[in-house]
């Protein structure tokens, strides 16, 4: 009996032992939830290279396609303005009127002068004949018909010189007219009636300026352009035809002008005091939203990176010497650092000329959770077709590659 009982707590003592452990199996294992729980989720970019164009963006003024200043070609009194300032004139408008008198009185002498000097001439030209009759029947000396010509053809002389005579008074009577020389917009009125101008006068009456189309005005520094150069040689950089350049604007308040431009040339020659070579791109203004001396940052396409590597902003990091990193999620899902070299930053992302290749994981978000060497948890970043929709935007900005 006492070996029964003996027995029994035995086996009683057994199920108190292993019931715990028995219980453990149904229960996770602490290390493992903590392991599960240390890998955090991270957003990553896939790097895909493709063909993307290079945008330069660049300070530039607004500057007028054509200036001309009105100025008066005759002397005399203003005694009317046919003009509202800044209002658009059409080449030949009239804008003032000198007082025409003076010149229509100058064009009455002239005509009766001419019409004496005819009257001259007819003289001439009969007396002439006779003599010359007289001469051929040797009744009048060959001295006295030489006169005669001589006189005809100075009195021929005299009208053509009475008829210049009024011509250059109906040009003055004319000019008592001042006409805009150019379409454009006209500025102030920069004198009134009861002035008196003065012909060739150094200052002008009101200036007129070509607003549409427009010119945009901008330079480039003389380095660039070289490392540019090198990049198509190299052929680092495809080239865009001249006739497909595209030229934007992007206005002092931040908004992209609606209309696209063209390049029209490059200096051939650069700023001894800058280094800077000067551009010019032309851009309709039929609105005329663009007005000369406005700053402008002008953004020209360069040329094509056909395998480009681009990745968002938020991707690049600084490391304490200033140069440029992304934490890249290797194989075995273990972030790395890799340093890497920044083009130029356009529409949100940054071009990698160099430490990137096709296929990289590339941290965009979640940086605050993990440090480099631990393990994450990637994920595609649900924002990458946005991103890559912004990189063709208009508005882009372009940076010095470092």
């Amino acid at each position: 009996m006492s070996g029964l009982r003996a027995q029994s707590a035995c086996i009683a003592l057994m199920l108190a032992v292993t019931a715990p452990l028995l219980a453990g199996c149904d229960e996770p294992n602490p290390a493992t939830a903590a392991t599960q729980a240390a890998e955090p989720d991270v957003s990553v970019v896939t790097v895909k290279p493709q063909a993307r164009a290079m945008v330069r963006e660049l300070p530039g003024r607004i500057a007028p396609t054509r200036v001309s200043e009105v100025r008066p070609r005759v002397s005399g009194i203003i005694v009317n303005r046919m003009f509202h300032q800044g209002s658009e004139v059409k080449a030949g408008d009239p804008l003032y009127q000198i007082d025409p008198r003076p010149f229509e009185v100058e064009l009455q002498s002239t005509e009766a002068a001419l019409s004496r000097a005819k009257a001259v001439l007819e003289q001439a030209t009969l007396h002439a004949r006779r003599i010359a009759t007289l001469t051929s029947q040797r009744t009048a000396p060959e001295a006295e018909n030489e006169k005669a010509i001589a006189a005809l053809k100075q009195a021929e002389a005299d009208v053509q010189g009475r008829e210049a005579d009024v011509a250059r008074a109906k040009l003055n009577l004319d000019y008592a007219t001042i006409r805009a020389p150019i379409d454009g917009i006209i500025g102030a009125a920069l004198v009134s009636e009861g002035a008196l101008v003065v012909q060739n006068d150094a200052n002008s009456l009101a200036t007129i300026q070509q607003l549409d189309p427009i010119y945009a005005d901008f330079q480039q520094s003389a380095t660039e352009m070289h490392q540019l150069r090198r990049a198509f040689e190299n052929g680092d950089l495809d080239r865009i035809a001249q006739d497909a350049l595209k030229v934007r604007l992007v206005l002092d308040d931040g908004s992209a002008y609606p209309l696209q431009g063209k390049l029209l040339f490059s200096d051939a020659k650069v700023d001894a005091y800058t280094g800077q070579v000067t551009l010019r791109g032309e851009f309709r203004n039929p609105n005329r939203v663009l007005l000369p001396g406005m700053y402008v940052r002008v953004q020209i396409e360069q040329g094509i990176d056909s395998d480009a590597i681009a990745v968002p902003q938020q991707a690049i990091q600084r490391n304490g010497g200033g140069g440029s990193e992304v934490f890249v999620v290797k194989g075995d899902n273990l972030v790395a650092v890799q340093p890497v070299r920044t083009g130029s930053l356009q529409g949100g992302q940054w071009f990698v000329t160099d430490g990137l290749k096709a296929g990289d994981k590339v941290v965009v978000e979640g940086f605050q959770k993990f440090a480099a060497g631990d393990k994450v948890r990637p994920h595609a970043w649900p924002q990458v077709d946005a991103a890559a929709a912004e990189t063709g935007d208009s508005r882009q900005t372009a940076h010095i590659e470092r």
